[in-house]
């Protein structure tokens, strides 16, 4: 495995993160547990969660998991670089109830707490917001934020879905008010087949010193491989790929993805994640396997190096905005 810091931080990480919105949901306990031990034996250190997962009436079931197999000791978590979220509501479905939702002081106190007690743990290394809350200046945030620190309940801060002016604000405000460290990562939706986040949110993240976690690396399944698999093994695509492969132009583009590809001898999913690793201001993309095989093919995508003739034609065949603001200006 190869490490990298996060951001402006002296923080080490792996070059993959290990997502685990698929623990409970799709994964039961015992084989996430074991893909978080294989995952560790590999080398990934950074694990990445959120409050909400789990979903529905089984919200924070993920971070559950997480913490039994935390329990199991073997320094299980003294190795691992833990991150989760808050921002969505964790009420009763069907019956929300104020204060139970966003970024308000008080629901970051009471969502620090109870995401500390289904962790098993005594601290978060890296508490990121979901989402914007449009309703919560960030003094309020950081102050809330501060606290925390100060009581060594949360070691850094993260942003999750921010728009480029947000990670800018957010970080003017905490160096305004002193002693606050500010946002030292973005996880954002970046893949070859969506580059929107290249206009304005990685160069903000890259000016303010906060690393991106991309997460969707593989677009929802699209860049797997999925024509591929359709052709050799009879598995169609469903769901978010399916619909995407109803458009003639968007299947088009995907099958010449992955004839490249497969001229060069490459798989599909391993490439996609191999390109992330080559793209500025990336730390590590968030993989998410529900299976040890999944993993494995993840892990893979760290050692590959793509030719300069791979990485032009993936550029031919999914361009970038190119930079702002001549990207919407001109």
């Amino acid at each position: 495995m190869k490490y990298t810091q996060l951001g402006r931080t002296g923080l080490k990480v792996s070059r993959l993160v290990l997502g685990t919105m698929n623990f409970g949901p799709q994964t039961d306990e015992a084989d996430s547990h074991a893909i978080m031990d294989a995952a560790l034996d590999a080398g990934i250190n950074y694990f990445d969660t959120a409050n909400v997962y789990g979903w529905g009436e089984n919200k924070g079931r993920t971070e559950s998991i997480i913490g039994n197999w935390f329990a199991k000791g073997g320094d299980r978590r003294d190795r691992t670089v833990l991150a989760t979220k808050v921002y969505g509501n964790m009420g009763a479905e069907g019956a929300p109830w104020p204060n139970q939702d966003k970024l308000s002081a008080l629901n970051i106190r009471r969502a620090v707490e109870a995401s500390l007690k289904r962790l098993r743990t005594d601290y978060i290394d890296v508490y990121q917001f979901h989402h914007v809350d449009r309703s919560t200046p960030f003094e309020e945030i950081w102050q809330a934020i501060d606290v925390l620190v100060r009581q060594g309940k949360i070691l850094y801060v993260g942003s999750s879905n921010f728009p480029g002016y947000k990670i800018a604000q957010a970080n003017e405000i905490a160096a305004r008010r002193g002693g606050t460290i500010g946002l030292v990562s973005e996880q954002c939706l970046y893949n070859l087949a969506e580059r929107r986040a290249e206009m304005e949110v990685i160069p903000a993240a890259e000016e303010y010193g906060l690393g991106v976690i991309p997460w969707s690396p593989l677009n929802g399944g699209l860049l797997g491989g999925v024509i591929k698999k359709e052709v050799e093994g009879g598995r169609r695509a469903s769901g978010r790929s399916a619909d995407a492969l109803a458009n003639t132009a968007v299947r088009a583009q995907i099958q010449a993805y992955e004839d490249l590809l497969e001229k060069h001898g490459l798989e599909p999913g391993e490439a996609a994640l191999a390109w992330l690793l080559t793209r500025p201001g990336v730390t590590g993309p968030i993989v998410g396997p529900r299976t040890a095989e999944q993993l494995e093919s993840a892990l893979r995508a760290v050692e590959l190096e793509l030719s300069q003739e791979v990485l032009e034609g993936l550029d031919e065949i999914f361009p970038g905005p190119g930079p702002s603001p001549e990207a919407f200006a001109w």
